[in-house]
């Protein structure tokens, strides 16, 4: 009977301890083959395992290493043709965003859903200031005699110092474009580009022909004037404006003379001294009419509006087909405001029937008269910029009216009135070959000069 009972509890321990035996390998396998479990925290007791169970635990970790060491080697390898493809992309995505006409900068931001976003914000081509750079000017001043008007051409007067023409404008927080010509020419492949404008306009006309051509000599440029009615007519000394078509590309550059923007017609067409109607709110007759021949359209217009220029030229203000009777608009400020929202109004109102016409209201060029008036004693005998280590910083641009005009339409506004401001010694200055004793041109600029950067801006926002 004892026998028998201590037989059966014997039996009861080793199934017990078989059981206790079997549940520890099952939960120490569970627990080797399911990594989750590894993130729970260990226990607070220290799980004794047998020698058989660590040797075992050990040859997994060896394999596991193993396993390991050849994913890191294949990782390697991935990693350095991943590396290669990256550095080819982004050789690739720098090389595309630096012959992008719109240089930005990027701001990570999170949208609506938290997500991270990127906010492309295009430059301001207004804010920067001006560096030395010992690779300007663009082009020679005494070479591009096929283009450049020699009353501009200050290399051929007898100033003497050329520092002006070793500046460049920097941009803040982008970079602008390196000018190229045939660059150029190949954006603007079968395209035309008309400044319109007064004699600053024709100043940037000529700077851009300059650096297009290096301020070389180019025969083989075609004279296209007479297609758009550029000619010399009767009893003047020049044509209103020029027309030049480069065949390599098929690209036509022009200017066409139209001071105030406005349409001019005579009065009494039957009068030789007739007055003349300025009409405010009606665009330029060469505008309406040629309007559809242009791709990029580049428009400027202020130093002519004052008393003396109207009363020279006989213009006469009117409104609505008639003579103007609101006092407001008579002022020179009110007619000059005016007459820049309905230009601006007016091409905006064009661009639906023209898709492809990128259209630019330049802002205006500032002058420096100090001490007087170009007619009182006014001088800009400065040789050296007051612009050097001056960043120019504001939001909004110096020209207001200008600003304002182009707001809420598809009119860009090219604004260089706030940089143009900082070099008050790139002026002809005394040096003009018709100059008078007490006489400075202070409104002109010399070539090579400032109006290359309008156009170097010009480029980068086509």
């Amino acid at each position: 009977m004892r026998n028998r009972m201590k037989t059966g509890l014997k039996s009861k321990e080793i199934s017990l301890i078989s059981i206790v035996l079997i549940s520890a390998t099952i939960i120490l396998w569970s627990w080797e083959k399911t990594p989750s479990l590894t993130a729970f925290p260990p226990p607070q007791k220290t799980l004794q395992l047998t020698s058989e169970i660590l040797s075992s635990v050990s040859d997994e970790e060896r394999k596991h290493e193993r396993i390991l060491e050849a994913g890191k080697k294949s990782e390697a390898k991935r990693n350095e043709a991943e590396g290669k493809k990256t550095s080819k992309l982004k050789e690739h995505r720098e090389t595309f965003v630096k012959n992008s006409p719109h240089r930005s900068s990027s701001t990570g931001k999170k949208d609506n859903n938290g997500n991270n976003a990127t906010k492309i914000e295009a430059c301001n081509y207004a804010k920067g200031k001006w560096v030395p750079d010992n690779n300007r000017p663009l082009y020679s001043g005494i070479g591009c005699k096929q283009w450049l008007s020699s009353m501009w051409a200050c290399r051929m007067m007898q100033r003497t110092d050329f520092a002006y023409e070793k500046l460049r404008w920097q941009p803040k927080d982008c970079e602008m474009e390196e000018f190229e010509g045939l660059k150029f020419l190949k954006r603007l492949q079968n395209k035309t580009l008309a400044f319109v404008g007064d004699s600053l306009g024709r100043q940037q006309f000529q700077s851009l022909m300059c650096m297009i051509t290096g301020g070389e000599e180019k025969p083989d440029v075609e004279d296209v004037g007479d297609e758009y009615g550029l000619v010399i007519a009767e009893g003047n000394a020049r044509p209103n404006g020029w027309a030049y078509r480069f065949p390599s590309t098929n690209t036509t550059i022009l200017f066409y003379w139209s001071a105030i923007l406005c349409d001019v017609e005579p009065i009494d067409i039957n009068n030789p001294q007739t007055d003349y109607a300025m009409h405010l709110d009606r665009p330029p007759a060469f505008l309406r009419q040629y309007l559809h021949k242009f791709n990029v359209l580049v428009l400027n217009t202020g130093h002519h509006w004052n008393r003396g220029k109207l009363k020279a030229n006989r213009w006469v203000m009117h409104v609505g087909g008639v003579p103007n009777t609101d006092k407001k608009i008579a002022v020179i400020w009110g007619a000059k405001n005016l007459t820049i929202h309905s230009i601006v109004s007016w091409v905006n109102s064009q661009l639906p029937k023209y898709p492809g016409l990128k259209a630019f209201f330049r802002s205006i060029s500032p002058r420096h008269f100090f001490g007087g008036d170009w007619n009182t004693g006014g001088s800009c005998d400065n040789t050296k910029p007051m612009s050097l280590g001056k960043e120019l910083l504001d939001e909004e641009s110096s020209d207001p009216v200008a600003g304002n005009a182009v707001k809420g339409t598809g009119v860009k506004l090219l604004d260089i009135t706030g940089l143009s401001q900082l070099r008050d010694e790139g002026h002809i200055s005394r040096f003009s070959l018709t100059a008078q004793p007490g006489v400075q041109d202070c409104l002109h600029w010399c070539l090579p000069g400032v109006p290359d950067t309008w156009n170097e801006i010009l480029f980068a926002q086509i």
